[in-house]
C-alpha cells in the first residue's frame, strides 16, 4: 500500500512521487521514460513533478505525453522560473506549461527559486491562477528559513502549502532550522534528489545495511528519506526497473540501530548551514 501525507487543507498525496529532471531531452530514451512514468502511476506514485526549466519545456512535453489518459489519477506539479514570476509573467508561464502538459490545470505550482521579482507580485499571480482554476495550490522551492519567514510575512503568503528543497543523507542542512519551521507551520517538505542523483557512496554503511537486507544501497538511502516525518520524496527514474526499485524502497522500515549507523556516517547538522541547491 502507498503511504500518504496530508497537505494543508487535508488533501492526501503519496509520500513517494516521481521527479522528471533531465527527462525528455534524449530521443532514444523517450519511449523508456514514458513507460517508466506510466508504470510509476500504476504503482501508486501518482505525484509527478516537473518544471518549465527542465529541457526548456521538453520535459513538460514528455510528461504530457506520458500522462495521456492518466491525468485524473495524478497530482501534477510544475515550477515557474523566477524571471517569469511577475504577476503577469507567472500567468503567461503557467499557460505555456499547461499547453505542453496537455492539461487544463496544475495541482501544484511552485516558484522554482527566489529571484528579483517581489514575492507579493508572484503571490498575486498565483492567486489569480487559483481563482481562475488554472492551479489548485501553490508553493515554493529552494526557500531557506528566512525566505519562508519573508514569504509568510507577505500578504497572502501563508497560502503556500510546501517547500521543495534538496534533501538527502548527504544534504541534511535543512534539519537544523528549516524542517522545524515547516513543521510548526504545518507544511510538508518535498525532497528533490533524495539519492543525490545516484552519487551517494554505495560502499561503507549504505552497502553494509543493503547487503544485510538483500537490497541495493541506494534503496536504503531512499528509504531513509521516506522514513522522515512530513517529507515527500520525488526521485527520478528513467526506466521501469528503476521505478520498481524506488517503489520497493517504500517498504523498507529502517531499525533504530540502522538509523544510528546512518547518523554516525552522515551526521545531522549541529549548526545553521545555508540551503544547498543543485
Amino acid at each position: 500500500m502507498m503511504r500518504n501525507i496530508s497537505l494543508p487543507g487535508g488533501e492526501s498525496v503519496p509520500v513517494l512521487g516521481q521527479g522528471t529532471w533531465m527527462m525528455g531531452e534524449k530521443p532514444e530514451r523517450r519511449r523508456g521514460e514514458i513507460a517508466a512514468l506510466r508504470l510509476g502511476v500504476s504503482l501508486g506514485m501518482t505525484l509527478v513533478d516537473t518544471a518549465e526549466m527542465y529541457g526548456e519545456g521538453a520535459t513538460e512535453t514528455l510528461v504530457g505525453e506520458a500522462l495521456d489518459g492518466l491525468r485524473d489519477e495524478v497530482f501534477l506539479v510544475s515550477k515557474v522560473y523566477p524571471h517569469n514570476a511577475s504577476r503577469r509573467g507567472v500567468i503567461d508561464a503557467c499557460e505555456r506549461s499547461l499547453s505542453r502538459l496537455r492539461t487544463d490545470r496544475l495541482d501544484l505550482y511552485l516558484l522554482h527559486w527566489r529571484g528579483a521579482v517581489p514575492l507579493e507580485e508572484t503571490i498575486a499571480g498565483f492567486e489569480t491562477l487559483r481563482d481562475a482554476g488554472k492551479i489548485r495550490y501553490w508553493g515554493v522551492s529552494n526557500f531557506d528559513t528566512d525566505d519562508m519567514e519573508e514569504l509568510f510575512g507577505a500578504a497572502g503568503g501563508n497560502a503556500c502549502i510546501t517547500n521543495q528543497v534538496l534533501y538527502n543523507l548527504s544534504r541534511r542542512g535543512p534539519e537544523y532550522d528549516l524542517v522545524p519551521w515547516l513543521a510548526r507551520h504545518g507544511l510538508p517538505m518535498m525532497a528533490y534528489s533524495p539519492i543525490e542523483q545516484g552519487r551517494l557512496p554505495t560502499k561503507g554503511v549504505l552497502g553494509d545495511i543493503a547487503q544485510a537486507r538483500n537490497v541495493a544501497p541506494l534503496q536504503i538511502a531512499l528509504a531513509w528519506v521516506l522514513n522522515r516525518q512530513r517529507v515527500i520524496a520525488i526521485p527520478k527514474a528513467g526506466s521501469e526497473d528503476h521505478v520498481r526499485a524506488n517503489r520497493a524502497a517504500l517498504d523498507i522500515t529502517l531499525s533504530a540501530e540502522e538509523l544510528a549507523m546512518l547518523d554516525h556516517h552522515f551526521e545531522p547538522p549541529s549548526r545553521k548551514r545555508p540551503l544547498e541547491m543543485i
